[in-house]
């Protein structure tokens, strides 16, 4: 009897400790409307890890650890901070406990505008394969992105609140990436960055 309870009670410990990883570790995300459409749909489940832009600040780091000395507060990313063309969870400016789904096309400190329904990054125009032809957009003023700033875009131009309105989002609003679909099987899968 004693050696079933401590089984029974060790199934609960990991059971507890395995929800408690994977909660901190991914979200599962509901899409809503078309602003990422071709890529994403109405109505798909998806997968976002939420580690993938972990970061950490170096000058608390060297307070644990002794004989190693940093002065000004360094902000590291555990893995790679977002990169052009990868698709985020975010919390948009201005409106807290909402949740959005957007393409990354600007990174810090580059110059972001839009011309003709063209993307344009420090002077270089972006290839978007991903973009449906008939999404073409209005133009946008050249615009500087800060040291923590990125500038997100729906894959449906005409159909996307996303950076053109509020502005570029700052990395501590993205919640993770978008690593794959679940729901409906039939688009089951990896996301394409």
């Amino acid at each position: 009897m004693y050696r079933l309870l401590r089984e029974v009670l060790e199934a609960i410990v990991l059971a507890m400790l395995m929800f408690f990883i994977a909660s901190v570790t991914i979200q599962n995300f509901r899409v809503l409307g078309g602003s990422m459409s071709d890529t994403l749909q109405d109505g798909q489940y998806l997968v976002v890890n939420k580690v993938a832009y972990s970061s950490f600040d170096k000058r608390r780091l060297a307070e644990l650890v002794p004989f190693w000395d940093v002065d000004e507060p360094n902000e590291v990313f555990t893995f790679h901070p977002p990169e052009r063309g990868e698709v985020v969870v975010f919390h948009p400016p201005r409106r807290p406990g909402v949740e959005y789904v957007k393409r990354v096309v600007a990174l810090p400190g580059e110059i972001v505008e839009i011309r003709r329904g063209t993307v344009i990054v420090d002077g270089v125009p972006l290839d978007e394969p991903y973009v449906p032809r008939k999404s073409a957009t209005e133009a946008r003023a050249p615009l500087r992105l800060a040291d923590d700033e990125y500038y997100v875009l729906g894959d449906n131009r005409l159909g996307s609140e996303d950076s053109r309105i509020w502005g570029p989002i700052t990395v501590d609003s993205i919640v993770g990436r978008v690593w794959f679909t679940y729901w409906p099987p039939s688009a089951m899968g990896l996301i394409s960055h």
